[in-house]
């Protein structure tokens, strides 16, 4: 009887501290909901009607994504309705089509976040989920020359699918997926960096950053590979200085820094 008698103390114990660490933690994440402070977009955001594919209004801002880049002239995509019913309803949303005069074609989406960061995820799980199959992806930079000279982190993955044609047949295409995040005066192009400076920001400074996810799709016949990357880097190269407010340390500022290790995607 003493030992269940003990247990028994124990027990109770234990589920008393259990609902002290639940009230603390509730009262914790309180605090920081009541006094953290909604960051400033990394990119350009205008009042601009967003559609989805039957006409149904989506928001009423959007990222200002241009309407010529280079040789590439543009159409408003509209947002899919699977994806602004999945997402928060604070979510603004930029997608554009660039085609240039030879017929090539640049799909570019933008997502930025309002206070739910559940807005951006882990861009792969998309990819995947459209038909793509990873091929493989590395972390790189594109040189960018405006406002200065700097390079931007980018996220390149090349992507492969086989599309049915008319008559039963099939034809392969080949592709690269482009992205990086952008926030007030920051800059990833990995999804651990940029999970990690949020939580940062929110704990030390009680800033939720209001991340904005950038990705260029395109894609081409096998054998294409070096020719479509150089024109896609050409693209994201004049098309990042219209929309994207945040800029990388200038190219030989970031030369005399010591560089850190990229991390993994």
């Amino acid at each position: 009887m003493p030992a269940l008698t003990a247990m028994r103390k124990q027990s109770w114990l234990l589920f008393i501290l259990a609902l002290a660490a639940i009230g603390s933690t509730a009262g914790f994440l309180t605090y920081y909901r009541s006094h953290q402070k909604l960051g400033v977009p990394g990119v350009k955001v205008v009042a601009q009607p967003v559609l989805d594919p039957d006409g149904y209004l989506v928001g009423t801002n959007s990222v200002a994504l241009p309407e010529r880049v280079l040789d590439f002239g543009s159409r408003i995509e509209p947002v899919s309705k699977l994806v602004w019913e999945w997402l928060p309803r604070d979510t603004v949303y930029g997608q554009r089509v660039y085609q240039a005069t030879n017929g090539s074609e640049v799909a570019v989406t933008v997502v930025l976040m309002g206070t739910d960061r559940t807005s951006i995820h882990k861009p792969q799980y998309c990819l995947t989920a459209s038909g793509w199959r990873i091929t493989s992806q590395e972390l790189t930079a594109i040189p960018i020359q405006e406002p200065h000279p700097y390079s931007l982190p980018v996220m390149k993955v090349a992507i492969s699918r086989t599309i049915p044609t008319t008559g039963g047949g099939s034809v392969k295409r080949n592709g690269f997926f482009v992205y990086w995040f952008v926030a007030d005066q920051q800059l990833t192009a990995t999804h651990k960096e940029r999970m990690w400076w949020m939580s940062r920001d929110l704990l030390l400074r009680g800033v939720l950053q209001r991340w904005a996810y950038v990705s260029c799709l395109v894609n081409f016949a096998p054998g294409q590979e070096e020719a479509a990357y150089a024109r896609l880097s050409e693209f994201i190269a004049a098309l990042a200085p219209q929309f994207q407010l945040t800029p990388g340390a200038p190219a030989a500022l970031a030369e005399n820094q010591r560089s850190e290790p990229l991390a993994k995607p």
